[in-house]
């Protein structure tokens, strides 16, 4: 029994180290300014704070790749969480949404904090500053409300 457990841990060892050989890409593409939520809405400095500590991780193409994120298999459930959230929303890339789907989005934003989707929960678990207070709930909800009716609005200079 006792060697049977050693070469378990031994095959154990080899398949960790094998695991590692895989790296998934953790790459940080050029972010043009001009295309940020940032240059596209009206985001106030305390808003702007907020979605930089809670969002920006995993929605932009600012990503800070922790030091867990190159081993393997948390680097891949990592670099699958930051593909799927540049793909679902990218603040970086915000201007190159129609106003329909930005106003979309906003929407997204508010029901998915409102009702504490996001930040995920196993990210608050490793990034505790992540979490939002409830008044930081409350002002990026009643942000995002004001930004969506703002691009909604009919426009009023009859087109021109």
């Amino acid at each position: 029994m006792r060697k049977k457990l050693k070469w378990i841990g031994i095959a154990f060892i080899v398949l960790v180290l094998a695991a590692q050989l895989y790296q998934p890409e953790r790459s940080n593409p050029t972010v043009d300014e001009s295309k940020t939520i940032y240059a596209s809405l009206s985001v106030p400095p305390e808003i702007k704070a907020i979605l930089e500590r809670s969002c920006t991780d995993c929605h932009s193409h600012g990503t800070t790749w922790p030091w867990y994120s190159t081993i393997a298999p948390i680097s891949w459930l990592t670099a699958r969480d930051v593909k799927n959230g540049r793909s679902s929303m990218n603040l970086s890339t915000w201007r190159t949404y129609k106003k329909t789907r930005q106003a979309n989005k906003l929407d997204q934003i508010f029901t998915e904090i409102s009702e504490d989707k996001m930040p995920l929960k196993p990210y608050r678990l490793m990034h505790p500053s992540a979490a939002l207070s409830k008044d930081e709930i409350d002002r990026i909800c009643r942000w995002a409300e004001k930004e969506r009716d703002r691009l909604t609005e009919p426009d009023s200079t009859g087109g021109k």
